[in-house]
């Protein structure tokens, strides 16, 4: 394990079976744990958690993609403590320095006409929000987004995420309409050039330079459910530049450009939802829209915009907020003073600590890394993504592709966390090792964590010859 300086405070709360009998009684079943015996994390130091035994673990999850800058980075502990002195809460019927200094920051980082901002509290809430922003704006009411996504769990945000664990048996989300995923993986068509990855997929195709066959089949599906699913006129598209929850999935390049432009033709607003991959995660650009070459007409913030802390944004043009002046729309804790200066700090941190080329750098080299276990191991499926975005799909073998049975991968994470690596977990099938750590990871770091996934790998190798 690579060193570390950083020293943690000796914990002094309550034993861990009391922690244990509180969950089971006080805290609701629905907030489940990762692990057989779930870890009891008591500090954390930029990539670095600790828990109750004082045992470290590097953090390639970061608290499910929302740890940006890293735990307790110094910058955004400090801005914090000081602002917690000055003002916590007033609310926007005042004026105050905090809101109107970070939106100005960050709304420079935009391109036009993207200038305008609606801060909340959380992915969920900002995507509602822009859910209703597109239907006030355009007069329309359905909206489509992609299967695999993930969008948020409110009753609106749940007809737009696609994904069967997190569907309850209630009406939600009227107007909503679902369509094919482009997954060049584990998709229909797929070949070897059609991701912006340093990794390509497995399958071969034909296709001449600048051509996708598996864009083109992609687009088609595409075109059908706008032609038999919905109104001829639509309020809006919403997709993620890379599926977060679904494992870290990337469509072919141009699809969104193409998207985008048969929704605008059908008179709707595209919305891109940035909650995972904006703010430097993919390296070569600070938003994930512009990867794909396009600039949407809304756009939704939230996880590393304040690097846990709970925050939230929605951005989008003069125009087409000024839909949602009509009548009053209030938020009591949006944009509050204390969560303005956090966002700013968490740009600064980013710029100063040079976090998007980090991204690029260390995110590049460990997709490399990963590519080797790929071609090594016949259970390793695909190694996707771009810059810190990165998923790991594993297969009971290469040619079927069907997902490895949940207790074969539950092993394996368990020995990644048993040699003191913390992996996220995702995909329809829970078949997708989700690794999104914090931007300021080293590549001494991923040298350590990729050696710890092979001993993982070929342990379940031995394991299955002993059967």
């Amino acid at each position: 394990m690579p060193p570390c300086d950083f020293v943690p405070e000796k914990y002094e709360s309550y034993p861990y079976e009391r922690m244990q009998k509180i969950r089971e009684q006080n805290i609701a079943p629905s907030l489940r744990t990762y692990y057989k015996r779930p870890l009891l994390l008591h500090q954390g130091h930029m990539q670095w958690l600790f828990d109750h035994e004082g045992r470290r673990y590097l953090d390639l999850f970061a608290g499910i993609v929302t740890v940006s800058v890293g735990h307790c980075h110094p910058k955004v502990t400090m801005a914090t403590q000081k602002q917690l002195a000055r003002l916590w809460h007033t609310t926007n019927i005042y004026m105050y320095p905090a809101i109107h200094e970070y939106v100005e920051k960050l709304t420079s980082l935009f391109p036009d006409p993207l200038k305008v901002v609606y801060l909340t509290n959380s992915g969920s809430e900002a995507n509602d929000l822009a859910m209703f922003m597109a239907r006030l704006h355009t007069h329309n009411f359905d909206i489509i987004s992609l299967r695999g996504g993930y969008h948020g769990g409110s009753p609106y945000t749940l007809g737009l995420t696609s994904l069967t664990s997190y569907k309850h048996g209630v009406a939600n989300g009227f107007g909503c309409t679902t369509t094919m995923l482009p997954d060049v993986f584990r998709g229909p068509w797929g070949g070897s050039h059609c991701r912006d990855s340093p990794v390509q997929t497995v399958r071969k195709c034909s296709c001449t330079e600048g051509a996708c066959l598996a864009k083109d089949q992609y687009i088609e599906q595409f075109k059908d459910t706008l032609n038999t699913s919905v109104p001829k006129i639509v309020a809006g598209f919403i997709a993620e530049p890379i599926q977060g929850v679904n494992g870290a999935v990337q469509y072919p390049r141009n699809f969104l450009k193409e998207a985008f432009q048969l929704i605008r033709e059908r008179g709707g607003l595209c919305i891109s939802d940035e909650v995972q991959t904006g703010f430097g995660r993919t390296g070569s650009h600070f938003w994930g829209f512009q990867t794909h070459g396009v600039v949407p007409d809304i756009v939704t913030l939230a996880k590393g915009i304040g690097n846990g802390f709970p925050m939230a944004a929605v951005v989008t043009t003069k125009e087409i907020a000024s839909s949602l002046a009509q009548n009053l729309h209030f938020n009591t804790f949006g944009g509050n003073p204390l969560a303005c200066v956090v966002g700013a700090a968490v740009l600064d941190a980013i710029e100063e600590d040079g976090l998007q080329k980090n991204s690029e750098d260390v995110g590049t080299y460990m997709l490399l890394e990963l590519a080797k276990l790929r071609d090594k191991f016949e259970i390793v499926g695909d190694v996707r993504g771009k810059g810190l975005m990165i998923g790991v799909e594993m297969v009971t073998d290469k040619d079927s592709r069907h997902p490895l049975p949940a207790e074969e991968i539950n092993q394996i994470w368990e020995d990644c966390k048993d040699m003191g690596v913390l992996i996220g977990r995702g995909g329809l099938y829970s078949q997708t090792f989700r690794i999104k750590p914090p931007m300021c990871i080293t590549k001494r770091d991923v040298d350590f964590a990729v050696e710890v996934f092979r001993t993982a790998l070929q342990r379940h190798v031995e394991r299955a010859a002993a059967k």
